[in-house]
């Protein structure tokens, strides 16, 4: 079950939607074949500059029970777009589940362009 807090021994746990988003756009980067997750034009400016851009990943929470991310993603020409939505699929999953034993309910992936290397 999520909760957006947590108590423990020593005092209160949350986990920002942010942290989230965090998580969810290093596991879709690792997979072979994503360009790179999706970002706004003001962050676009700032990976210019050498700063740390914003994704555009999108979490929802319901209920305080489970929770849906929308992963916008660039491909890499030439890979198996399907395979590749898949494998981010399972890899953002798994590193939500086992980083912050939050119930995921969906992990939509949106593909919103192909690019060379």
């Amino acid at each position: 079950m999520f909760r957006e807090e947590a108590r423990t021994d020593q005092g209160m746990v949350r986990i920002h939607k942010n942290v989230i988003a965090s998580i969810a756009s290093m596991a879709a980067s690792e997979i072979e074949g994503v360009k790179h997750v999706e970002t706004d034009f003001k962050s676009s400016f700032f990976n210019l500059i050498g700063r740390q851009a914003k994704s555009r990943i999108r979490v929802e929470i319901f209920k305080n029970e489970w929770i849906k991310v929308s992963v916008p993603l660039v491909v890499k020409y030439n890979f198996n777009i399907p395979e590749i939505a898949s494998k981010v699929q399972e890899n953002v999953r798994n590193a939500l589940e086992k980083m912050t034993d939050i119930n995921i309910k969906d992990v939509e992936i949106n593909i919103k362009g192909i690019e060379k290397d």
